[in-house]
């Protein structure tokens, strides 16, 4: 009976602890609406170890690609050009691309191989004159109408040594037909146009007595 008050205490002891963690469960377990969400960051850190992702070592994304050179990238092509070149001029440059485009394209349908030489560079001569042979030992004609040149736009421009090099934007509209030695459509149709976006490289010496610029390079877009 003497011990009865000593267990008595530990037995009041545990039912207060007890009681007191019990108490603590209750709170720290509530979630009372003002909790911050978990970071998806940190989710993704407490993924199991082969599906980490370190951040601290990941390639920053590259930038996105860029379609068209910025226009003050141009603008500081035109004006190099214009320092070794004092009598260039940006828009009657355009006027002669345009003179050039046209003829080009009508001399090439016509096969007028004389007419387009002067105006290409050796490169583009060669696969221009190949394809006008073809043509011609197949026994077939290409027909080639301009019905509008919608856009004309210079999108690169620079100066490499004394070497100009201008790219103009052509965006026309064209009929384009391919004929048998017959007369019949190979290719294209006569009643139709279609869009065509080329993109013509002229260069020039800037040093040299003859003013005219010649095609260096093509591409369609």
């Amino acid at each position: 009976m003497g011990d009865f008050p000593h267990y008595f205490d530990i037995i009041l002891f545990a039912m207060v602890a007890a009681f007191l963690v019990l108490r603590l469960r209750s709170v720290l377990g509530r979630r009372t609406g003002n909790e911050r969400p978990r970071d998806p960051v940190l989710r993704r850190a407490e993924a199991p170890a082969d599906k980490v992702v370190a951040l601290g070592s990941r390639n920053p994304m590259p930038p996105p690609v860029v379609t068209a050179p910025p226009a003050d990238a141009v603008a500081s092509g035109l004006e190099r050009i214009r320092s070794a070149d004092p009598g260039f001029d940006p828009s009657q440059f355009l006027a002669g691309a345009r003179a050039a485009f046209e003829m080009i394209v009508g001399a090439f349908a016509a096969g007028d191989k004389a007419r387009m030489r002067p105006l290409l560079s050796d490169e583009v001569y060669t696969p221009f004159a190949a394809a006008i042979d073809e043509r011609t030992a197949a026994g077939e004609a290409l027909e080639t109408r301009i019905i509008a040149l919608k856009r004309l736009d210079i999108t690169e421009a620079g100066l490499t040594g004394r070497v100009a090099r201008v790219t103009v934007k052509f965006v026309s509209d064209q009929i384009n037909v391919l004929r048998a030695h017959d007369g019949s459509v190979v290719d294209g149709d006569p009643d139709h146009a279609v869009e065509k976006t080329d993109f013509w490289t002229f260069t020039r010496d800037t040093r040299s007595s003859d003013p005219n610029w010649v095609l260096e390079a093509t591409a369609s877009g």
